[in-house]
């Protein structure tokens, strides 16, 4: 039984719907390799030929929809240069507008997160500082604000608790740096393989950590080590709790002003739901400086041993100063050096960056405008902010939904806003350092978990349980794993049950078989519905047995190629074996739907022909 040599198949190619065209055709051609006579055998010169006919297009119509020409890289990569040139008026009065605000949002944020992380208020603000500035040269996202966030100071807390801050400084030095390697090698895949319930899982279990930790400060225990609870209660300060839940309503209150609905909308209306706004956004800085305000006037009148509050640590001086990261220092009559500092920290090194990008990533691609990401500049700009941060002692940095979403609701117009946040920021490390000792802790800690406390998603059990048993078993198990063994641990956990899951479905690719009927003829129709990698050739080959076994080699075989995206030797090498034993069988095996370049990596055999539809298998098989 013999296929003739070439089967040709009419693909317009003209105008669609200009009158008085007349549509060309090329020519999409179907090999036998064995053929004999007046054929000509299939080959990669012909190939190659046929191929590029396929897919010759009318100039005039390619022209008209070609892609737009790509920056410069360094206007891709300094990517002010993009936007400055054309930067005018009322893009710059938004701008400040939008930077005064971050300013007030980012200040009480950035001393509360210092402490969250063990650390005094200045290393917060240093952070704020540097990466705000860094951001407005290299950013691509206007609302994006580099600066501490409660997921960083808890993965600082992790890695750095009771050992000296040189730690930190260095371990924003590392961070950085290994975001800088992830965007100059294009690494921006690899936040790809977290999947959404991991990060849910990670992103609650570090709120309930956070929210856990500060319960302490915010009910005024001083206990480092809580042995009962009834230790726990015991130790509550009156003075202390009533001030941190007094403030804990009053910033969940605060939060209501700006969803506050007029029933008309009148001139007045929008005003007063302007200013409402305005103090709903500003209430973390309303909070802080009135309740520093309550402690100062209370020193004043008596002293500060009278005050019932727990304090902040005292701050001498607060200016930052450029200086290298402590590579080497000494600490407790112990000299540290580079290596020692690297045990130390231990994984950190690694979990703290990537921690760091998938936040920023995901900050990015929920404010992103055309859909347009590139996340590898982003990379770049997080990994410069976190290595210039640990030239001023910063902490380790990365984007805030809370301070992206109060850029957007400010009218943020580009990356120009955090100019003036980072001046803001200075101007409080300057003047406002010798009062930050005045700040109540429990003020503080009422700050922190109120920012925290709504990242708590607990939806996923009711939407995951009936939807995807894997993906629920996968986020309880990261959030479980979070909780008790520590963050980077259930972040580990999701990722290394994630990547078992791909392998699986890598090594297990689903492929559905039919007998199909076309006319009076019968064929064997084998559909893999995924691309079939050299771990899941075992299976394919498998599943065309099976078929052939049952419907005892009576019907030709026809593989559905359209999915395959390109071969490997593997899968080659298992093409050529199955087309042997069905040769000994006398059973044809049909490529459907590949396409001719694929086919120029098949070897010739006689017992293989393509083919592109239904219609091409039998009534060629009529003329031989």
């Amino acid at each position: 039984m013999r296929w003739p040599w070439k089967r040709t198949l009419g693909i317009a190619t003209g105008r669609i719907g200009v009158p008085g065209t007349r549509p060309q055709a090329t020519v999409s051609s179907i090999y036998d390799p064995n053929c004999d006579g007046d054929g000509v055998k299939y080959t990669a010169k012909n190939g190659d030929d046929s191929y590029e006919l396929a897919h010759t297009l009318d100039m005039d119509m390619q022209g008209r929809y070609s892609a737009p020409k790509e920056a410069h890289w360094l206007l891709r990569r300094i990517y002010i240069l993009t936007w400055i040139r054309s930067y005018d008026r009322p893009q710059a009065f938004a701008d400040l507008i939008a930077g005064i605000t971050l300013g007030l949002t980012i200040i009480p944020q950035s001393i509360a997160y210092a402490a969250l992380a063990g650390l005094s208020s200045e290393y917060g603000l240093y952070s704020a500082f540097i990466g705000s500035i860094i951001y407005v040269f290299f950013g691509t996202i206007p609302q994006v604000s580099i600066g501490p966030t409660s997921l960083m100071a808890i993965m600082t807390l992790q890695f750095c608790a009771d050992k000296p801050v040189q730690m930190v400084i260095v371990l924003a030095f590392l961070a950085g740096f290994v975001e800088l390697l992830m965007g100059i090698f294009q690494l921006g895949f690899i936040v790809s393989f977290i999947p959404a319930p991991v990060t849910k899982a990670f992103t609650t279990g570090t709120a309930f950590i956070v929210v856990m930790a500060q319960l302490k400060s915010l009910l005024g225990i001083r206990l480092k080590k809580v042995t009962s609870m009834g230790d726990y209660f015991s130790n509550i300060r009156g003075s202390d709790a009533s001030l941190g839940i007094a403030c804990l309503c009053l910033l969940l209150s605060l939060r209501l002003l700006s969803q506050v609905k007029f029933k008309q909308e009148t001139p007045l209306n929008q005003r007063l739901k302007k200013v409402l706004w305005y103090i709903s956004i500003s209430r973390n800085a309303l909070v802080v400086f009135f309740s520093g305000l309550l402690v100062y006037m209370w020193v004043h009148r008596s002293s500060l041993d009278a005050v019932p509050f727990a304090l902040s640590s005292k701050v001498s001086s607060a200016m930052p100063s450029f200086k290298l990261p402590p590579f080497a220092f000494e600490y407790q009559n112990r000299t540290y050096v580079f290596t020692d500092i690297l045990h130390e920290l231990g994984s950190g090194v690694i979990l703290v960056p990537i921690v760091a990008v998938l936040a920023n990533v995901a900050i990015a691609k929920a404010f992103v405008k055309d859909g347009k990401l590139d996340a590898s500049q982003e990379m770049l700009t997080l990994g410069l902010c976190n290595l210039a941060g640990s030239f001023f002692s910063a902490m380790p940095t990365c984007g805030a939904f809370t301070r992206s979403a109060v850029s957007q609701a400010s009218g943020v117009r580009t990356p120009m806003a955090g100019i003036y946040t980072g001046l803001i920021v200075l101007s409080a490390l300057s003047i406002l350092t010798p009062y930050f000792q005045y700040i109540p802790r429990a003020s503080l800690a009422a700050v922190l978990i109120a920012a925290v406390v709504f990242m708590i998603d607990l939806t996923p059990i009711k939407e995951l349980w009936p939807s995807n048993k894997k993906d629920f078993f996968s986020w309880t198990g990261s959030l479980i794993i979070c909780l008790i063994a520590g963050v980077e641990m259930g972040l580990l956990f999701g990722i290394v049950v994630s990547m078992i899951c791909i392998l699986l479905r890598l090594g297990n690719p689903k492929i559905e078989v039919y007998l199909k009927q076309h006319e009076s003829n019968f064929y064997v129709h084998v559909v893999p519905q995924s691309d079939i990698f050299y771990t899941g050739v075992d299976t394919l080959r498998s599943e065309i047995r099976s078929a052939c076994l049952l419907y005892r080699n009576d019907f030709p075989i026809v593989l559905h190629c359209g999915r395959f995206m390109q071969f490997d030797a593997t899968f080659v090498e298992m093409l050529m074996a199955v087309a042997k034993e069905l040769a000994r069988d006398k059973v044809l095996l049909v490529l459907q739907h590949m396409s001719l370049k694929q086919q120029q990596m098949l070897p010739v055999t006689g017992n293989i022909r393509f083919c592109d539809d239904d219609q091409q298998l039998f009534p060629l098989e009529a003329k031989q």
